[in-house]
């Protein structure tokens, strides 16, 4: 292998181990992969890649539904790239890093352009590999940022302190940006990090935490189901009902209505007294 070979690849649910000669970078425009490097890793998803060293041992399995950039790159081939020697040292050890919005729409420009005209892939690869080195010397990964660098990462997110923020902004509109900045990490290792710990992305969890926050004052307020919803930040009451509709498999109106065809606590405890007052004399 003499020059650098790239390829777009859609990597299956079938375990794969083992290792090359050549350096690696694992790129996803869409979906996710599961890669473990000498036994530590992570996920592969549109924000988040990672750079294989040549002989290290690695294992991966896919989604199935992934598109990814797979770039294999010959070590002879690096002196006649431009800042070859830079591009050397990317590769000293393992790493995921953190693929910004703009970095991962290149990615997928770039992967059309291969699509389209495959006989530009050395071409595409470069520039690639260009716009890689050029994003992770502007943002430089902290100097221990190996592969082992994840679990940190999410031992930083304090659940509470995110809840009790989103919980006061219910009513506003909510970025990743801002949640990660609370946690003093970029958006997209956050990003990774937060799907990592709780299954679910940022804005999905904040969804979810405004309907059941919803669902509360639907079934407990005498609240109009417009007021609610610009209470938790939809923009009108109808995007509102569907969301909860799709949350609970039920609309809000009839949520209430079910809500308060419910006794209270308070009136069963009364009621039992009642019913059990003449037996107990």
């Amino acid at each position: 292998m003499t020059l650098l070979d790239l390829r777009a690849a859609t990597l299956g649910q079938e375990h794969v181990a083992h290792a090359h000669d050549h350096h690696q970078l694992i790129l996803a425009t869409r979906g996710a992969t599961e890669l473990s490097i000498e036994g530590q890793g992570g996920r592969i998803t549109g924000s988040r890649g990672c750079l294989i060293p040549c002989g290290r041992h690695h294992d991966y399995r896919g989604d199935g539904r992934n598109r990814t950039f797979v770039l294999d790159i010959p070590a002879a081939s690096l002196p006649a790239l431009r800042d070859g020697d830079a591009i050397e040292r990317l590769f000293e050890r393992p790493r995921f890093f953190a693929v910004p919005p703009r970095l991962n729409r290149l990615a997928a420009s770039l992967m059309q352009q291969l699509e389209c005209c495959p006989a530009l892939h050395s071409e595409i690869a470069a520039l690639l590999l260009r716009a890689l080195y050029l994003h992770l010397e502007s943002a430089p990964l902290p100097a221990d940022a190996g592969v082992a660098a994840s679990p940190g990462f999410s031992e930083r997110l304090d659940l509470a302190r995110l809840d009790a923020w989103i919980d006061h902004h219910l009513a506003d509109e909510i970025r990743v940006e801002q949640l990660a900045a609370l946690c003093a990490l970029s958006a997209g290792h956050f990003h990774a990090c937060f799907r990592e710990l709780t299954g679910a992305t940022p804005l999905a969890y904040v969804q979810r935490r405004r309907l059941d926050h919803a669902r509360a004052l639907v079934t407990h307020s005498g609240l109009s189901l417009g007021h609610i919803a610009s209470l938790v930040g939809f923009r009108d009451q109808g995007s509102f009902s569907r969301a909860y509709r799709r949350r609970f498999a039920v609309s809000p109106s009839r949520s209430r209505r079910e809500g308060r065809a419910l006794p209270s606590l308070g009136q069963e405890q009364r009621s039992s007294g009642q019913a059990g007052g003449p037996e107990s004399t």
